[in-house]
């Protein structure tokens, strides 16, 4: 999937918020991205008269060391004054050691603070099946990276949405259309002090 930008090209004030997630930003198995919750969020941020565009560079199924290895030219290309991070719960789901995907991540914020970006970082959770150890290393990451940049933080995207049949796919991992509003709202909540 490629770069969507939700708003006009990036104004003369330059001012980009990236959006660096998987299928969840990316918006799978809606009619269309623009009504995933970072569709939500651009419409939302134009709503409140803020003169911010957003590129999400969010891909279905990216761990966080896909998200790693594109950062650096995302920076490059966008030059975000801030970046929202979604990344962690397909390396949880493919059982992928929870210190690696937290050493992918602290990198990935180093390197979008050294550009001038504020973060706000978007906690995930996995399904119980992994075990109560496993589950508790993978959750502990998020509330650890984001005391350690002070970074804004979302503890858990999907709060109040995930095991809510009502609210997801037929697939149990995936918000559905009607969800996207709650994702929105957690997320706007962080971000809007940045604007």
């Amino acid at each position: 999937m490629g770069f969507l930008f939700f708003a006009a090209p990036v104004s003369s004030q330059g001012a980009v918020i990236l959006v660096l997630g998987d299928s969840i930003s990316a918006g799978y198995g809606l009619d269309s991205p623009a009504q995933g919750w970072v569709g939500l969020l651009a419409e939302k941020i134009k709503a409140a008269g803020k003169p911010w565009d957003i590129a999400n560079a969010s891909i279905s199924g990216e761990v966080t060391a896909g998200g790693l290895s594109r950062i650096d030219a995302l920076l490059a290309k966008h030059k975000p004054g801030i970046l929202i991070l979604e990344l962690g719960a397909n390396d949880g789901l493919r059982g992928l050691q929870p210190s690696l995907m937290q050493a992918n991540l602290d990198e990935i914020i180093n390197r979008a603070q050294k550009s001038g970006a504020k973060i706000v970082l978007l906690g995930m959770r996995i399904p119980p099946n992994y075990g109560k150890r496993f589950n508790d290393l993978f959750e502990a990451v998020f509330p650890s990276l984001a005391k350690q940049h002070g970074a804004a933080y979302v503890p858990f995207l999907m709060e109040g949405v995930g095991g809510n049949a009502q609210l997801m796919q037929p697939d149990g991992l995936h918000p559905n259309a009607e969800a996207q509003p709650v994702l929105m709202r957690l997320v706007w909540e962080k971000l809007a002090p940045f604007l």
